[in-house]
């Protein structure tokens, strides 16, 4: 049996974080207060928000962290756009949100954070924004920012920045379009896409298992039908209709926009089994949403 070590009180978390999980290849952690404080980035840097990941295996790449933390984000800042959701704030964080009451769409917060399956040590450390920077098929803060029409507040280097959706952030398994040195500072969620009513569902391999299929639906009060499909194929796909179309009519839309190359082929799933499931929970969405109009 290990004697586990006690923590030096006199260390940072990053700190304590590099000493347990042996990254022996980082020679510096930068810990900047502010954007102006930020350092050039380049090769072997990285990020720190959670570093849940980071932490998780060897990084014989790195040489420098960039401990993210001390740059003090508002996690959640709730305003007349809608809801900012800075990247460092946490999965626990965000599922103890509480939306006004019109954000009917809210509900997809808890049920996408439940999609984790994770211990709450991975929710109290875990960050949306990692999430989404690892780009994972199974990411469900992708599938939440994706389905509510988030846009990400990129910054670049220099002290610019620029915005793009999250469907376009995210771009392949952990391929996601960040260029050397930019920085995801927050996911803006705006306030006609909370307002939404929505159905949810997902489908795996086992009761505990990874996502192998997360779909969401939602529908404006003007009839507007919107099918996010994550987790089951290798990006996030939304399609969009102008009113809710038959079950012909959203199968066809599946069929033609999702090709077969663009479904994940893994241990959680083969290919041929995840289409058969995409096609069965859009229906199911599209079948909930009529009955609640």
């Amino acid at each position: 049996m290990c004697t586990p070590r006690s923590i030096d009180p006199t260390k940072s978390l990053s700190e304590v974080q590099t000493d347990r999980m042996d990254l022996n290849s980082i020679t510096s952690i930068s810990r900047p207060q502010s954007r102006s404080e930020l350092e050039p980035f380049g090769e072997g840097d990285a990020w720190l928000a959670g570093g849940t990941w980071l932490y998780s295996e060897p990084q014989p790449k790195l040489r420098r962290l960039i401990d993210l933390t001390g740059l003090d984000w508002e996690p959640l800042v709730v305003d007349e756009i809608g809801l900012s959701i800075a990247a460092t704030c946490t999965v626990a964080t965000l599922h103890a949100f509480e939306p006004p009451a019109i954000w009917r769409a809210a509900t997809l917060i808890g049920q996408c954070c439940q999609a984790f399956l994770a211990s709450f040590k991975i929710w109290y450390t875990a960050t949306v924004g990692g999430n989404l920077c690892m780009a994972l098929p199974a990411g469900p803060m992708i599938s939440l920012t994706a389905a509510l029409e988030g846009v990400c507040q990129v910054w670049t280097p220099g002290g610019g920045e620029r915005r793009l959706p999250v469907v376009d952030f995210v771009r392949g398994p952990q391929d996601n379009a960040l260029a050397l040195g930019e920085l995801l500072r927050s996911i803006e969620l705006p306030h006609v896409a909370l307002t939404r009513r929505t159905a949810f569902r997902r489908a795996s391999l086992t009761p505990l298992g990874r996502s192998a299929a997360l779909l969401i639906g939602t529908c404006s009060a003007e009839g507007v039908f919107v099918l996010t499909v994550t987790a089951s194929t290798r990006r996030p796909v939304q399609l969009r209709f102008a009113e809710m179309p038959d079950r012909k009519q959203l199968v066809e839309r599946l069929v033609t926009e999702i090709l077969s190359s663009q479904y994940c082929d893994d241990v959680h799933g083969r290919p041929d089994w995840r289409r058969h499931m995409t096609l069965e929970l859009a229906e199911e969405i599209r079948q909930e949403l009529v009955e609640t109009r």
